[in-house]
């Protein structure tokens, strides 16, 4: 998919989370733990009335077995995964991260955000056929 394409999946909803992100970046700025970016998104998405879970477990399983789990850092309204970043750039892990996410849930957009000296994000996604 085209992130240009009007009718990206999620529009709005990337969008306003994208908002969100340049809401907290202005009032907290660089320097800070990931953790404390998390919950300051947190607190803006309630106040936004947009239903979110900080830390949701991703199970990866294999031949009906669990052989890996992971903690999104933010998961809204059960369509988008967020992953948040303090770094100074984003790197390609960064986003092999978010596609792993991807791959191991029925979700097919995430959003990596990336608190660092200049604000950035970038918008992943896969077509699941996990659904």
């Amino acid at each position: 998919m085209n992130a240009d394409n009007e009718d990206f999946k999620y529009k709005e909803l990337t969008e306003k989370i994208i908002k969100i992100f340049y809401t907290v970046y202005n009032k907290l700025g660089y320097g800070f733990l990931e953790k404390v970016y998390e919950k300051a998104m947190m607190k803006e998405l309630k106040k936004e009335d947009i239903p979110a879970v900080s830390q949701y477990a991703i199970t990866v399983v294999y031949e009906d077995e669990i052989i890996g789990e992971y903690f999104t850092d933010i998961l809204v309204d059960n369509k988008v995964i967020v992953e948040i970043k303090a770094a100074k750039s984003l790197a390609i892990e960064n986003e092999a991260q978010l596609l792993n996410y991807l791959k191991a849930t029925e979700i097919e957009v995430g959003l990596l955000l990336n608190f660092g000296p200049k604000p950035d994000f970038k918008r992943k996604v896969f077509d699941n056929t996990r659904k």
